[in-house]
């Protein structure tokens, strides 16, 4: 009994004045419960307003993929502190259903493969083939150049026979 006459103090001990004088008179188990009577309105409307935020997030074409994962990993961490936590499935494939068209090769071939990763995971995968998608695209640029001088080049070379003929 002692013990929790312990545990009563240090919880009077930890409060603002305010909810000290309220709860006083009660033994632990008893504030457990006011204060959980309390706060829980305030939880669930965190809980709904995290949860809308994260199932609403989009990353747009060109935005760097690991900022937006960590920001999404950040929710969905929230969500676990609230007591409210999802699956590795469930958040995998919100974060999938997350990424521009850009990505749409790479999670049409992580579904195809069920693959199975966790979120940090994941992030490094998506870094790694965001990586490519930068290379090649700036090898298909310069490409684009080198024909384009290509082709100027002839139809210069082409000109000139004209002339001179």
């Amino acid at each position: 009994m002692d013990d929790m006459l312990d545990v009563g103090c240090l919880m009077l001990a930890t409060m603002v004045p305010e909810l000290q004088k309220q709860h006083e008179d009660m033994g632990a188990y008893e504030m457990i419960q006011n204060l959980n009577e309390i706060y829980e309105g305030q939880a669930r409307q965190e809980r709904y307003e995290t949860s809308k935020v994260l199932f609403q997030c989009k990353m747009n074409e060109g935005s760097p993929v690991g900022a937006h994962v960590i920001k999404m990993m950040g929710y969905i961490q929230t969500l676990e502190k609230l007591r409210f936590p999802l699956k590795n499935e469930l958040a995998t494939d919100v974060v999938l259903q997350s990424l521009p068209d850009s990505f749409k090769p790479f999670v049409l071939n992580f579904n195809m493969n069920e693959i199975n990763k966790t979120l940090p995971q994941l992030l490094g995968m998506l870094r790694t083939v965001e990586g490519n998608m930068k290379k090649n695209s700036s090898k298909s640029i310069l490409m684009v150049r080198e024909a384009n001088r290509k082709k100027k080049a002839k139809s210069k070379g082409t000109t000139n026979e004209k002339d001179s003929g």
